[in-house]
């Protein structure tokens, strides 16, 4: 279904955005990818949380994870170390290159390489997290001499989530359109689209599609496009050192499907005499393949300055 076809007053808004389609395999230092090996430098020191953090009873050490994940089973918790309460090492989430994912801005200096990192530890009462980027030239960094082997990790973490799978990536550029609510369209076209997804479910009952979930913005792991709302409602995203709105440089969610989005779900995925979860072929490799969570089951959101890459990036779930 076209989406331009029934509200042909989206055409301005449409914008491109590319989904990553992460799944599990063995990326390289020198591929894009979530969760796999980083191109770093041997020399340079790896990132490293220094603020404090929430003290835990017991966790799930980062080999367990693997050998349970490889084993189809889950890992069993240990008791959580005493005594060791000093800086901790970020994990490594994703690494992306702007030669393999079309749409991906350019960083600070025109860097054309960048990769993202969260703090694996809960920090104050709200168990908020903290993430960090590095913007790299890539071929520049990629002519170092010796590249790190293994990056630092902490003995335990908290979650068997905090743990990403690697995957490879498989990019495919679609058109996204804005999340409909409150002022992100015009009130007359946000009425029409409500109408319309009431028509639609009355005449096709719970698996009718529907413009906020089927036709607006894809699930999953993406550079680029339009960001969803679903948790928290629109906000403005404002940089805090210029006031310049800010762009969406990438959508990184745990679910690449569910039974809620089953017109983005590639069709070699689906089981066409199904609908809704039961559709979905492969399992958690194809449903989840990054073993990542954000929040509770949501969007984390990485938004940058247009008129300065320099500005720090904000953060936010949704």
């Amino acid at each position: 279904m076209s989406v331009e076809a029934v509200f042909p007053e989206l055409v301005p808004y449409r914008v491109r955005t590319t989904r990553l389609h992460p799944r599990p395999g063995r990326p390289g230092t020198h591929d894009s990818h979530v969760g796999g090996p980083m191109l770093w430098p041997d020399d340079e020191p790896w990132p490293l949380c220094h603020e404090p953090h929430r003290s835990e009873d017991d966790g799930y050490a980062p080999d367990d994870i693997r050998r349970s994940r490889a084993a189809g089973a889950r890992p069993s918790s240990r008791p959580w170390p005493r005594g060791e309460d000093g800086p901790v090492p970020f994990v490594a989430l994703a690494q992306l290159f702007r030669r393999d994912i079309p749409g991906l801005v350019r960083g600070p200096g025109g860097a054309d390489l960048v990769q993202l990192f969260r703090c694996p530890s809960a920090h104050g009462p709200y168990l908020g997290r903290r993430y960090t980027l590095r913007w790299r030239d890539a071929v520049r960094t990629e002519r170092a001499e010796r590249f790190l082997a293994a990056p630092p990790e902490v003995p335990l973490l908290r979650w068997e989530h905090e743990l990403p799978e690697p995957c490879v990536l498989h990019p495919e550029e679609v058109n996204t359109y804005p999340w409909a609510e409150d002022d992100t369209l015009p009130a007359s076209l946000i009425a029409r689209i409500d109408a319309w997804d009431d028509a639609q479910a009355a005449e096709h009952g719970p698996d009718a599609v529907s413009y906020q979930y089927d036709l607006s913005i894809p699930p999953g792991w993406r550079v680029g496009g339009w960001p969803t709302w679903a948790s928290t409602g629109p906000m403005a995203i404002d940089c805090a050192s210029c006031g310049s709105p800010m762009r969406l440089l990438l959508t990184a969610e745990g679910c690449e499907m569910d039974g809620g989005s089953h017109s983005w779900m590639p069709l070699e995925d689906r089981d066409p005499a199904l609908s809704g979860k039961e559709s979905i072929l492969g399992g958690p490799s194809v449903a989840r393949p990054t073993r990542l969570r954000f929040g509770r089951d949501g969007d984390l959101h990485v938004f940058v300055c247009p008129a300065d890459p320099g500005h720090a990036p904000r953060w936010v779930l949704a």
